[in-house]
This record gives C-alpha cells, sequence and structure tokens, in this order.
C-alpha cells in the first residue's frame, strides 16, 4: 500500500461506496473537486479508503441531503479540519441555507393554493368550461408563475 491515507482498514471504492451511502461515480468526482483527498493506492493503482475517509464521505452526503451547495460543503469541511476556530462561517452557511428553504417552502406554498383553487374552482364538465384549464391559460398569458 502507498499513499497518505493508508489504513489497515482500509477498503476498496466499492465496499466504499457501500458503507457510505455515496455511489462510485460520485466519490470519484469528490476527489477530483477536491472534497475527498486522494486515497491510499494498492500496488495495482487501486484506490484504498481508510475510516477517516468513509467519515468524510458520510458528512459531505449528510450535507447534500440537506442542500449544502459544493461551496458551502467545502468551506464546511475547511471548518471541520480545524476544530479550534470559531463556528461563526458554520453558522452562517447554515442560516443562509435555512433562508433559501423558507423560501422555497413559501414558492411551494402559493403553487399548492393555487393547484387547490384550481381543483376547487373546478365544475367537472367539459373542458370548454375547465377552471384548470382555463387558469393554466391564464397564468401563461400573465406570467403569473415562475
Amino acid at each position: 500500500m502507498s499513499g497518505k491515507n493508508a489504513d489497515e482498514d482500509a477498503v476498496p471504492i466499492g465496499e466504499a461506496a457501500g458503507r457510505s451511502g455515496v455511489k462510485v461515480p460520485t466519490i470519484r468526482y469528490y476527489e477530483q473537486i477536491g472534497l475527498l483527498p486522494a486515497p491510499a493506492r494498492t500496488e495495482g493503482n487501486r484506490r484504498l479508503y481508510g475510516g477517516a475517509d468513509l467519515r468524510r464521505l458520510a458528512f459531505i452526503r449528510h450535507a447534500r441531503e440537506l442542500g449544502f451547495d459544493v461551496d458551502a460543503i467545502r468551506t464546511l469541511l475547511s471548518l471541520q479540519d480545524r476544530p479550534e476556530q470559531s463556528c461563526a462561517a458554520a453558522d452562517t452557511i447554515a442560516r443562509a441555507r435555512l433562508a433559501e428553504v423558507r423560501e422555497r417552502i413559501g414558492r411551494l406554498r402559493a403553487l399548492e393554493d393555487e393547484l387547490t383553487r384550481m381543483i376547487d374552482e373546478c365544475a367537472c364538465g367539459r373542458v370548454a368550461e375547465c377552471r384548470v384549464i382555463e387558469t393554466l391559460t391564464e397564468s401563461h398569458r400573465h406570467g403569473s408563475l415562475a
């Protein structure tokens, strides 16, 4: 084995993917963009991932599930790697993500209201009198939904 992440319990990429819940191509991508350090390699040049790599992959996966973008994850990983510093930057990143989520919830609620209104006003008669079709046509004409 060679490389800086060599460890006795290191596993090949397929097993790392299974344990971390991150797909093999995604693991390679994270290495390529620097979210995951280059792994140790076997004499046959196969990647090997140790416990620290698996924990980092789990961290990245969870951050992605929460909707953090790659740049935010990169910053969060940098903060995690230097635990003695203030967590103000992590707090700022989390607050920005929360604001995005709340904004999206607001848009989804507006969408829910519009769909409910369309359905409630539907007479279930002919298409010529269909409120769903009429509302969609009006929205397109007026550009009311973005």
